[in-house]
């Protein structure tokens, strides 16, 4: 079996190893090392947890021990996707380097430029960094990259899907021609491949486990949750996250929650608060200062529950996380594999259970796919058993009112109260004009069975007012024709002045 003295570092490189505690490498450092002290590209492709991180920082350390590092002029550059990751990647440099005299310096976002600027101009030997506050000292004239020996990538893959392309490219063609490269990930598409083609040159491809896939110590299993209602899923969602956790029981000594979305990571963490559980949100939007406090808490083992978002999935190093949750399917297939990758670290146990709705499935059947092998289906504790009580955020539903009748317009004018007759002559045979007006008092048949009182028929007295407005007066001439008949056809409506004759129109 190899050991890191078999490696050919630096003996005070290796002091330092043996004083952290570690003997035998893992396969992608027993691999990734020995062509990079001999100063080959290298693209190293491993699962997540297995040490990507100490095989690209040793052999580092052992180059650089030789030579001077000159102001604004770092000899080594080391990128990363994340804030954490970087602040990750620099407590490695102070681990593994305290018997040499070498400086560091790290930038990233949310930190003073003042303080970091004093660092460039003493001089720094390795520069750790994201891309986005690299390229501003660089954009302030506070940096130059002509003097990088070494540079790294680590986690390439998320580095692309973060959309650093132009930075990365940028950042390359500040860099001298004559560098070393080093690309580390956990998944490697096709397209980082075409990537890699044009930014390292002869590499040596270290690949110590088939590509995206998921450490065997992690016991994994996903819950499928269809809502009662749509508007209570995200309730449910919560209920059912926190029955799980209590299903668990002791065995869930500390856990990260991922959900896909910030918002979420913050409603997900008041929720388990309110609940009297032990947790704290970290996602991109929150003050640097406060993300390095939660994640030293949850390290430290003073947090139980940290709701992350896929910040807080690449790279992270705590090494006893004994559950996972995803609380969300993740968008793409390999964050996944990264996600649970915090979990079955160093040879550990760890278990990863996963909330899977209706309208995730197409992304879970795409992980499944990535992983070559089903997800075991677990039941749902809610089910089981009585479910808990809803959240008090999710508000009852309304009670219903007794839905009022309808009183047509024309029923209101006619609520006064009458007598009985006109209601006795509504049940005779109508006349031709009541029977025309039929389909109108319809609505207010239909309203017997209602509270309301009962409406009366119209009165009989429309008749006769037409007749008047009609008659001119109420003369007989205005019921003869021209041969002194009874007018047909038009009823008592008929105007007055159309029955006249002419001989009588013209005399009037």
């Amino acid at each position: 079996m190899t050991k890191f003295s078999d490696l050919n570092l630096n003996p005070k490189v290796l002091k330092a190893v043996e004083d952290a505690g570690y003997e035998t490498p893992t396969p992608i450092q027993a691999a990734a090392i020995p062509p990079a002290l001999e100063g080959r590209d290298v693209l190293g492709i491993a699962q997540t947890g297995t040490g990507k991180t100490a095989s690209f920082t040793l052999p580092m350390l052992s180059l650089l021990s030789r030579g001077r590092a000159r102001a604004r002029m770092p000899r080594s550059l080391v990128l990363c996707p994340t804030r954490e990751l970087a602040a990750q990647v620099a407590e490695n440099f102070d681990t593994y380097s305290k018997y040499l005299k070498l400086t560091k310096a790290l930038l990233i976002g949310g930190v003073s430029f003042k303080e970091q600027d004093k660092l460039i101009d003493k001089g720094v030997d390795v520069l750790i960094a994201t891309p986005g506050r690299l390229l501003d000292h660089f954009e302030r004239g506070k940096l130059l990259l002509t003097g990088v020996q070494i540079m790294v990538v680590d986690e390439a893959d998320r580095m692309l899907d973060m959309g650093f392309i132009p930075d990365i490219e940028r950042i390359f063609s500040l860099t001298p021609f004559t560098r070393q490269t080093l690309f580390f990930s956990a998944t490697m598409a096709p397209e980082i491949e075409r990537i890699t083609n044009t930014f390292l040159s002869a590499p040596e491809r270290v690949e110590v486990a088939r590509q995206a896939t998921a450490s065997e110590t992690i016991e994994q299993g996903v819950v499928m949750l269809k809502a009662s209602r749509r508007d209570r899923e995200a309730s449910e969602k919560r209920n059912l996250l926190r029955a799980l956790i209590e299903r668990e029981g002791d065995k869930c000594t500390n856990a990260i929650v991922f959900c896909n979305r910030k918002v979420d990571v913050d409603i997900v963490a008041k929720s388990l608060t309110k609940y009297g559980y032990d947790a704290a949100p970290i996602h991109g939007d929150l003050d640097q200062s406060q993300r390095t406090r939660t994640l030293d808490g949850f390290r430290a083992g003073d947090l139980r529950f940290l709701i992350a978002s896929d910040v807080a999935a690449r790279g992270l190093d705590v090494p006893a996380v004994s559950h996972v949750f995803n609380f969300d399917v993740p968008s793409h297939a390999e964050d996944y594999v990264h996600r649970i990758g915090r979990t079955g670290r160093a040879g550990r146990d760890g278990k990863a259970l996963m909330i899977c709705i209706p309208r995730d499935e197409k992304n879970l059947a795409a992980i499944e796919d990535l992983l070559q092998k089903a997800i075991p289906r677990v039941d749902n504790p809610l089910q089981s058993g009585t479910a808990p009580e809803a959240e008090a955020e999710a508000a009852p539903a309304p009670e219903k009112k007794a839905a009022k009748p309808r009183v047509s317009r024309r029923s209101k004018k006619s609520e006064e109260p009458k007598t009985d007759a006109p209601a006795a002559k509504a049940e005779e045979t109508p006349k031709p004009q009541e029977a025309a007006e039929a389909p109108v008092a319809a609505p207010v048949a239909a309203q017997e069975a209602a509270p309301e009182p009962q409406q009366p028929a119209p009165k009989p007295e429309r008749k006769e007012r037409s007749s008047r407005r009609g008659g001119g007066g109420g003369s007989d001439r205005g019921r003869q024709d021209h041969g002194g008949g009874k007018v047909t056809g038009m009823g008592d409506h008929l105007p007055g002045f159309i029955a006249l004759s002419f001989d009588e129109r013209r005399t009037r």
